[in-house]
C-alpha cells in the first residue's frame, strides 16, 4: 500500500496489468457489453424493418436509402464529437450521455408521422450509437490487463451480436402485426426501452484509472486501483519496479490532433482510416441489405424474413470464435484473413438463388463479418496512447460512419443493376481491406499498451 496519500506504488498501468481476472473484471464486461447489445440492436434491426417499411410504402427504396444513410451520418457526427470528445470528458461519463441520447430519439422515432420525421430522427439516435461503439472499444481496453484484452473486448461483440437473432426473431413476430399500431414500431420501441435500463445499471461503473492518470488526475486513479486491489487480493510491489510516483508532481498529458498526423501514428492512422472507409462497405452492405437483396430476387417478405432468421442464428458465433482466438492467433493476420473469407462468401450468397444455398452462404458470410469485427474492434483500440486513444479510433472509425451513409446511396443505385453488382462490389472492398492491413498494420498482441505507444 501506498507510505502516504502522495505516494503511490508502481505506475497506474502496470498495477492494472498485474490484476487478476476477477468479479470486478465480470461484472464490468456484462455492464458494458449490455450497452453493447442494445447498440447493435438498433442498427441492425434497419435490415429487418427495412423490408416492411418497403412494402407498406412507408418508405420507397429511395427514401430507405436515405433512412440507413442518416442513421450512419449521424453516427458520424457522434463519433467525432462525442467518441473523439471522451478524451476530455471521460470514458464512464461519455457512456451515460450517449444512451440517453440514443434511446431518447429511437423511443421518439418509433411514433414518426411520416418518412421525414422517421429519417430525421434515426440520424438523432444514430448521434448516440456512433460514439458509444468507440467508447466500448476504449474503455475495455484501458481497464483490462494485456493478457486478455482481446477476449474482453470481443466478449462485448458476443452480447452485441446476440442482439441480431434477437432483433430477427422480434421482428418476424411482430412485423406483420398491427396491434395499436405497425409491428415495426414495436421492434425499435423494445430497443429504446432496453438501452434505458441498461443506463441505470452502468451507474456503478468506474472511471478508467488510465484516463484519469492522463488527466493529471492521479488520485483518483489511485483511489480506484486501490480498490480493485483489494477486492482481488493483490498488493503492491514497489521492490518489482524500484520506484515510486509523486501524485503531486502529475499534470495532464498534452495531446493534439496533430499527433495522429506523425510518427509512430501516421502510418496507423493512414492505415485505419483506409481500412474504415472500405470495411464498412462489405459489412452494412449485406447487414442492412439483406431482406431487401432477397425481396429483389422475387422472395416475399415474409420468407425473407424467415431466411435472414435463419442465417442470424450463428450471428454470436463469430465474436464468440473471436473470444477464443484473439489472444491466441495475431490478430492483425486474423482481420486479413477473415476479410477475404468475407468476400468469397458475399460472392457466394449474391449468385445464389435456391433457399438452401442462399442461407448457406448469408450464414457463412454472417459468422465470417462478425469474427472479422470483434478482431477489428479490439485491434483499433490498441494503437493509440491514452491521451489520444479516444481521439485516435474516434476519428479512423469516423471514417467507416462517413463510409456507410455513402454506401446505402451507392447500393441503392448499383441494385438497379442486379444482385451480383452488389456483391462484385462488396468483395472488392474486402479484398482492399485485407492488402491494407496485411501491408500497414502493426502486431500487438500480448504487448502492454504503453509499450505499443512508443
Amino acid at each position: 500500500m501506498p507510505d502516504s496519500p502522495h505516494q503511490a506504488d508502481l505506475s497506474i498501468a502496470a498495477r492494472i496489468e498485474r490484476l487478476p481476472l476477477g468479479p470486478f473484471h465480470r461484472r464490468f464486461i456484462t455492464l458494458v457489453s449490455l450497452g453493447n447489445f442494445f447498440d447493435l440492436y438498433d442498427i441492425f434491426i434497419v435490415a429487418y424493418i427495412g423490408a416492411a417499411l418497403q412494402q407498406s410504402d412507408f418508405l420507397s427504396l429511395k427514401q430507405f436509402s436515405l433512412f440507413v444513410a442518416a442513421g450512419f451520418l449521424g453516427m458520424f457526427f457522434g463519433t467525432v464529437v462525442f467518441g473523439m470528445g471522451s478524451d476530455r470528458m471521460g470514458r464512464r461519463r461519455a457512456f451515460i450521455l450517449l444512451l440517453l441520447i440514443y434511446s431518447a430519439f429511437t423511443f421518439a422515432g418509433a411514433f414518426s408521422p411520416s418518412a421525414g420525421w422517421l429519417i430525421a430522427l434515426r440520424f438523432c439516435a444514430g448521434i448516440g450509437i456512433g460514439a458509444e461503439i468507440v467508447v466500448i472499444d476504449t474503455y475495455v481496453t484501458e481497464v483490462v490487463p494485456s493478457y486478455a484484452r482481446g477476449r474482453y473486448v470481443a466478449i462485448t461483440q458476443v452480447a452485441g451480436f446476440t442482439a441480431v437473432p434477437i432483433a430477427a426473431v422480434l421482428s418476424r413476430l411482430l412485423v406483420p402485426t398491427h396491434f395499436l399500431m405497425s409491428g415495426w414500431r414495436w421492434v425499435m420501441l423494445m430497443g429504446a426501452s432496453g438501452a434505458l435500463l441498461t443506463w441505470w445499471f452502468r451507474r456503478r461503473l468506474p472511471e478508467s484509472p488510465r484516463w484519469l492518470e492522463s488527466r493529471g488526475r492521479v488520485v483518483e486513479a489511485e483511489a480506484i486501483v486501490t480498490a480493485l486491489e483489494a477486492g482481488s487480493l493483490v498488493v503492491p510491489n514497489p521492490e518489482k519496479q524500484g520506484e515510486k510516483t509523486d501524485i503531486r508532481a502529475q499534470k495532464p498529458e498534452r495531446a493534439s490532433f496533430a499527433e495522429l498526423w506523425r510518427p509512430p501514428y501516421l502510418s496507423r492512422t493512414v492505415m485505419l482510416v483506409l481500412f474504415q472507409a472500405l470495411q464498412t462497405i462489405g459489412f452494412y452492405g449485406f447487414a442492412n441489405w439483406a431482406p431487401t437483396f432477397l425481396l429483389k430476387r422475387g422472395v416475399s417478405l415474409l420468407h425473407s424474413l424467415e431466411y435472414t432468421l435463419l442465417i442470424a442464428m450463428v450471428s454470436p458465433l463469430g465474436p464468440l470464435l473471436a473470444a477464443w482466438t484473439s489472444d491466441r492467433f495475431e490478430r492483425k493476420w486474423t482481420i486479413v484473413i477473415l476479410a477475404l473469407l468475407v468476400a468469397g462468401f458475399g460472392l457466394g450468397f449474391g449468385n445464389s438463388i435456391a433457399p438452401a444455398p442462399v442461407i448457406a452462404f448469408g450464414a457463412l458470410l454472417t459468422l465470417a463479418n462478425y469474427w472479422f469485427s470483434a478482431a477489428f474492434h479490439a485491434y483499433q483500440s490498441e494503437l493509440f496512447p491514452t491521451r489520444l486513444r479516444a481521439t485516435g479510433v474516434g476519428f479512423t472509425y469516423s471514417w467507416s460512419r462517413l463510409s456507410a451513409a455513402f454506401t446505402s446511396l451507392l447500393i441503392g443505385a448499383v441494385l438497379v443493376h442486379g444482385v451480383p453488382m452488389v456483391f462484385a462490389l462488396l468483395a472488392a472492398a474486402m479484398i482492399l481491406v485485407a492488402a491494407i492491413v496485411g501491408f500497414l498494420g502493426p502486431r500487438t498482441n500480448g504487448m502492454v499498451l504503453e509499450e505499443l505507444s512508443k
